[in-house]
């Protein structure tokens, strides 16, 4: 086991461990720190914890010191030092005529290195630029490419539901979504309707995605065959997944009847159900998936 803390760089940014080197150190408490980048302020999420070795990436780095007050007004100065970089970068971005929308300025804490976050149809060559923006901020310039999630992730907003985006409020990491998620939770395939601001596939399909399975594993299909409690044997005609409901088709004295059931009322043979997407509906939606 190894002794660790969890520190965020961001609002909603990944955890990532550090060795707390005996200092007293609690959630929410701020500290400096040495990363790829260089010289980090951020701050604890998970208090000092054993983790198992397997789950820590050597060599864990450690904790310089706990944040002092000089260095929250230099993290401050930071950001507020973010805020002209970015409309300097827009001007330096005009000037050059280049075809990329820049997104979010970040200052590393030591100030060796400023990171330029921007989206764009295509590659873009951004030489010029840079030089441009060395010789006005005198340190290290990157330039970093992203995509349309990260973009939603960083600007942040608000979802079909009406609430804060999940990727903006809590979400460190993006988990692969997919159609078949949609279709597996009964979900109209329009993609107006499944699609979340960045344009792809909302990323709440995962939350529910194993409630679903579970409970449509219990359920027949339509259209298979059930023993109903009287003895009746019908067809499927709909099931409503969360309700454990079933719609059977039955001849009652030669006439069609439909009744609904409780699932486990019903005797079926249980199979592995495939979620089936037409071409018409993989062609519609294959962009949302990307």
């Amino acid at each position: 086991m190894t002794r660790v803390i969890g520190v965020r760089f961001r609002n909603v940014g990944k955890i990532y461990y550090f060795n707390p080197k005996g200092f007293d150190i609690k959630a929410g408490d701020h500290v400096i720190v040495e990363t790829a980048r260089g010289v980090e302020y951020g701050s604890v999420v998970l208090s000092p914890r054993d983790v198992e070795d397997s789950k820590v990436i050597q060599p864990l780095k450690e904790v310089i010191r706990v944040a002092t007050q000089k260095d929250t007004e230099k993290e401050e100065k930071n950001r507020k030092k973010e805020k002209e970089a970015y409309q300097i970068c827009l001007k330096k971005i005009q000037a050059h005529n280049l075809e990329m929308k820049l997104i979010d300025v970040e200052y590393t804490f030591d100030n060796n290195k400023v990171l330029f976050y921007f989206t764009a149809d295509g590659r873009i060559d951004f030489r010029e630029l840079v030089k441009d923006l060395a010789a006005v901020f005198k340190t290290r310039i990157e330039l970093r490419q992203i995509g349309v999630r990260d973009e939603t992730k960083i600007l942040g907003g608000i979802g079909i539901c009406g609430r804060a985006l999940c990727c903006h409020t809590y979400l460190s990491e993006f988990a692969p979504v997919s159609i078949k998620m949609a279709k597996e939770q009964n979900l109209s395939l329009n993609p107006t309707k499944i699609s979340g601001v960045c344009g792809r596939l909302m990323c709440c399909l995962k939350n529910e995605q194993e409630t679903y399975e579970e409970l449509n594993r219990r359920l027949p299909g339509t259209g298979d065959t059930v023993t109903t409690p009287e003895g009746l044997r019908g067809e499927v005609q709909s099931v409503s997944v969360l309700r454990q409901l079933v719609k059977v088709i039955v001849d009652v004295n030669d006439e069609k009847e439909i009744r609904e059931y409780k699932v486990e009322e019903l005797k079926f043979k249980p199979k592995h159900k495939k979620v089936k997407i037409s071409e018409e509906e993989l062609k519609a939606l294959e962009e949302l998936e990307k």
